[in-house]
């Protein structure tokens, strides 16, 4: 089949538009014969009358009224192509990835990627949560291009790091388990005689290393939605972050542990992270912006906003 073409299809648009054979070819500035050619070449290809010409003006058939939604799509999808194309040559990412740590607040990542695709809709967008080494191997392995993670591989070689915010994690257990009935701070000794609710890291990079585990039974669990189940039902204690379990604690549902002998919260430090070899694009330094912008407002360390991100330096 001879294809169709694209002027073809803005031939048969013009027409719509203008009323006209006569109109369309002033708006093209062709010859009203060229016009004519045209429509017959696409009506011939189409085999169906897409005008009606018995009378002075020609009017669309009901064929040509039923494809007339169908060109204007081909025409906008051709004129997206366009756009697309010249914002490619001009610098913008094709595809931009972002990781981000289990740990922190989800809600202000999520305003951020909403005004992403806002600002760059024709930028396609990766998201993914990751605990511990997991983000770290998402921008090692140049899934992602920019990673939000917590300090435990902090100054890991081939990466750039910026400290933009803090997150405090509690020690809490349910209120029906026995920890909780103890009405005083509870010794690590007896920590240890009860199931630790453990996040496990999918990656290699913390083989053979713990973070925060003192008990000598542990159920390890893959995200943070599966631990604080567990929490919830009794089945051991765990630290959590304290913006994710604000409502169990208002109502009683789970219970604030007092450890003896250490502080009642404690800060993980969170970076912001990319490739040494990665230099960003323009909605690249955008997303790098706005990250840090927002997690200026999420974490504070003894009254002291973490430090802002340095173009120069980052």
């Amino acid at each position: 089949m001879e294809p169709i073409t694209l002027d073809q299809i803005k031939v048969f648009l013009t027409i719509v538009d203008a009323g006209s054979f006569s109109g369309a070819a002033r708006r093209l500035k062709r010859a009203q014969s060229a016009v004519s050619y045209a429509i017959s070449n696409l009506e011939r290809l189409l085999s169906v009358a897409l005008f009606d010409r018995s009378t002075r003006t020609p009017t669309l058939t009901e064929h040509g009224r039923a494809l007339v939604g169908d060109a204007r799509a081909v025409q906008a999808h051709v004129s997206q192509f366009e756009n697309h194309a010249r914002a490619l040559a001009g610098g913008l990412e094709a595809r931009i990835a972002l990781a981000v740590d289990v740990l922190f607040p989800i809600e202000p990542v999520l305003s951020v990627l909403s005004a992403f695709r806002a600002e760059y809709p024709l930028v396609q967008v990766g998201f993914y949560t990751e605990a511990l080494g997991g983000v770290v191997q998402q921008v090692l392995d140049e899934t992602c291009q920019i990673g939000i993670c917590a300090q435990i591989l902090a100054g890991h070689p081939g990466l750039r790091w910026n400290h933009i915010s803090d997150v405090e994690l509690i020690p809490v257990v349910s209120s029906s388990h026995p920890l909780a009935a103890l009405g005083r701070p509870v010794k690590t000794a007896e920590l240890q005689e009860h199931t630790q609710i453990v996040i496990s890291d999918r990656s290699t990079l913390t083989t053979g290393r713990d973070f925060g585990v003192i008990s000598g039974t542990t159920w390890r669990v893959a995200d943070l939605e599966t631990k604080l189940a567990c929490l919830r039902a009794g089945l051991g204690w765990g630290n959590m972050p304290r913006h994710r379990v604000p409502c169990d604690l208002a109502m009683g549902g789970l219970a604030q542990l007092r450890i003896e002998g250490q502080d009642p919260t404690m800060r993980i430090n969170m970076y912001l992270t990319r490739r040494d070899s990665y230099e960003p694009g323009p909605c690249g330094r955008w997303l790098l912006d706005r990250i840090t912008a927002e997690a200026a407002t999420i974490g504070r360390h003894d009254g002291v906003a973490p430090r802002g991100w340095l173009p120069q330096s980052f």
